[in-house]
C-alpha cells in the first residue's frame, strides 16, 4: 500500500509539472503587461499578441500532438515538450523586442501543446484499471494547473519586485529540468499504431484559428469596415468548413469526428470552452484594471490575485471528493453556478473600488472553476477508450485554449481606450459572462449524465 501511494504521488507530481509551467505562463504574464509595454514600447494590441501568440500555438498544434502521443508514446512526447518549453522560456527572458517576445511565446505554446496531452495520457494509462485513483489523479493534476494559473500574477509581482519582467520566463527553466529528469522513471503508455498525421488538416486548422483571432485583436485599430477584418473573419469561416470536410475524408484525421457522437463528450467540451473564454479574458482585463485604473504596483496587483490561488486549492481538492460521492454531474453544476455568481459580482468594479469589495468575485471565480474542471476532465477521458486518451485530451485542451485566446482578444478589444474603457469592459463582460454561464448550466442539467 505504501509503495502504491509513493508511485501515485510521483506520477501525479511529475506529470503535473507540465501543467504547472503551461498554466503559469498563461497568467504570470498578465501582471507584467504594463512593465513589458513600457520596456518594449508595446500598445494594448501588441500586449494581446504577447498573450495570444502562446495560446494560439498551444491550440492549433495540440490536436496533432494528441495523435503523436498515441502513436509514439506519451512519455517521449512529454519529455520533448518540456525541452521545447524550457528553451523557448530562455528566448522569452532574453527577448530584445516585442516581435521577438511574441515569436518565443509562440514556441512556448508549441512546447505546451506537446506536453499537456501526453501528461494527461500518462495519468489515464497508469490508472486506467482504477477509476477512483484516476479521478483522484486527474483532480490533483487539475488542481496543480488551477493553483498555478491563479498563483501566476502573485509570483509575477514578486519576481518583478526582485528583478524585472524577464525573470517571469526564466523561472520556468528549473521546473522543466526537474520534469525531464523525473519523467525518465515514468511508464511508457500503450501505442496506437493506427494513428497517423493529417498535415493538410493541421495547416487548415492553424490558419483558421489564427485568422479568426487576428481579426478580433485588430478590429479596434482597423475598424470593422476594413477588408482585412471582415475578410479575415470570412476566410476563417470558410477554412473551418473546409477543415470539417477534410477531417471527414482523411484516413488519419487530427480531429476524429466520431468523438462527438457522445453527448457527454460534447457537453463537457462546451463546459471547458465557456470557462476558459470567460476566465482568461476576465483575468486579462482585471490585470489592466488593477494597475491602470486603481493604480496598483505590479507587486500589489499580483498580491491582489492571491484569493484566486486559495480558491483553486480549496475547490480542486473538494471536487475530487464530490466526484467520488456524486459522480461528475454535481461538481460541474455547482461549479457553473458559483462561477456565474463570481462573474456578476465583478459589477462592483468602478474607477475607485476598495479592494475588499473585489474579494468576493476573486474567490467565487476560482471556487466555481475549480469545482467543475477536474470533473469535466475526468468525464471527458471516461468517454473514450484508453488508447485514444491522447487525442481526447488534445481535443479538450485545444478547444479550451482556443476559447481562452478568443476571450483575451474579445475582452482586450473592449478594454482598448484608457481607464474608462477598461471599467466599461469589465461591466459588459461580467454581465454577458454571467448570463451565458447560467444558460449553459441549464443545458448541462438537462443533458449531462454521470460517468
Amino acid at each position: 500500500m505504501e509503495k502504491t501511494e509513493i508511485n501515485f504521488g510521483f506520477v501525479v507530481g511529475t506529470t503535473s509539472l507540465a501543467f504547472v509551467v503551461s498554466q503559469l505562463d498563461v497568467s504570470i504574464v498578465n501582471v507584467a503587461l504594463p512593465q513589458i509595454g513600457k520596456s518594449l514600447t508595446a500598445d494594448v494590441s501588441t500586449l494581446q499578441w504577447i498573450i495570444d501568440s502562446y495560446t494560439i500555438a498551444f491550440a492549433v498544434l495540440m490536436l496533432s500532438a494528441g495523435g503523436m502521443s498515441d502513436l509514439f508514446g506519451s512519455k517521449r512526447l512529454f519529455q520533448a515538450g518540456l525541452l521545447v518549453f524550457g528553451v523557448a522560456s530562455i528566448g522569452c527572458g532574453l527577448a530584445w523586442s516585442s516581435l521577438a517576445l511574441i515569436g518565443f511565446r509562440a514556441v512556448q505554446g508549441m512546447g505546451s501543446a506537446i506536453m499537456i496531452p501526453s501528461s494527461l495520457s500518462i495519468l489515464n494509462h497508469t490508472f486506467s484499471e482504477e477509476p477512483k485513483q484516476r479521478a483522484r489523479a486527474v483532480a490533483l493534476w487539475t488542481a496543480a494547473g488551477g493553483v498555478s494559473i491563479a498563483a501566476g500574477p502573485v509570483l509575477g509581482g514578486l519576481l518583478m519586485q526582485l528583478s524585472s519582467w524577464r525573470m517571469i520566463f526564466l523561472v520556468n527553466i528549473p521546473i522543466c529540468l526537474i520534469g525531464i529528469l523525473c519523467s525518465t522513471k515514468l511508464m511508457e503508455s500503450t501505442k496506437n499504431g493506427k494513428s497517423g498525421f493529417d498535415i493538410p488538416g493541421q495547416l487548415i486548422w492553424m490558419f483558421a484559428i489564427t485568422a479568426l483571432i487576428a481579426s478580433i485583436i485588430e478590429w479596434h485599430h482597423l475598424g470593422l469596415k476594413s477588408p482585412l477584418i471582415y475578410g479575415g473573419i470570412i476566410v476563417s469561416a470558410i477554412l473551418f468548413v473546409l477543415f470539417i470536410w477534410r477531417e471527414k475524408m482523411a484516413k488519419s484525421p487530427i480531429l476524429p469526428l466520431d468523438l462527438f457522437n457522445s453527448t457527454n463528450f460534447n457537453v463537457l467540451i462546451g463546459v471547458g470552452v465557456l470557462f476558459n473564454c470567460t476566465y482568461y479574458g476576465t483575468v486579462f482585463i482585471l490585470s489592466l484594471y488593477l494597475q491602470n485604473v486603481l493604480g496598483y504596483s505590479s507587486l500589489t496587483a499580483g498580491m491582489a490575485f492571491l484569493p484566486l490561488t486559495a480558491g483553486f486549492i480549496i475547490s480542486n481538492l473538494t471536487s475530487g471528493k464530490l466526484m467520488q460521492t456524486y459522480g461528475i454531474r454535481v461538481p460541474i453544476l455547482v461549479g457553473l453556478l458559483v462561477f456565474s455568481i463570481g462573474c456578476g459580482l465583478l459589477l462592483v468594479a468602478k474607477p475607485i473600488t476598495p479592494y475588499w469589495q473585489l474579494l468576493f468575485p476573486f474567490l467565487a471565480l476560482p471556487l466555481g472553476m475549480g469545482l467543475a474542471v477536474p470533473a469535466m476532465t475526468t468525464g471527458t477521458l471516461a468517454t473514450v477508450d484508453r488508447s485514444r486518451s491522447g487525442i481526447a485530451s488534445a481535443v479538450l485542451n485545444t478547444t479550451r485554449q482556443t476559447a481562452g485566446a478568443i476571450g483575451v482578444a474579445v475582452f482586450g478589444a473592449m478594454a482598448t481606450g484608457g481607464p474608462a474603457a477598461i471599467v466599461q469592459a469589465i461591466i459588459t463582460s461580467s454581465i454577458s459572462s454571467a448570463v451565458c454561464v447560467l444558460l449553459y448550466t441549464c443545458f448541462v442539467f438537462k443533458y449531462l449524465k454521470n460517468n
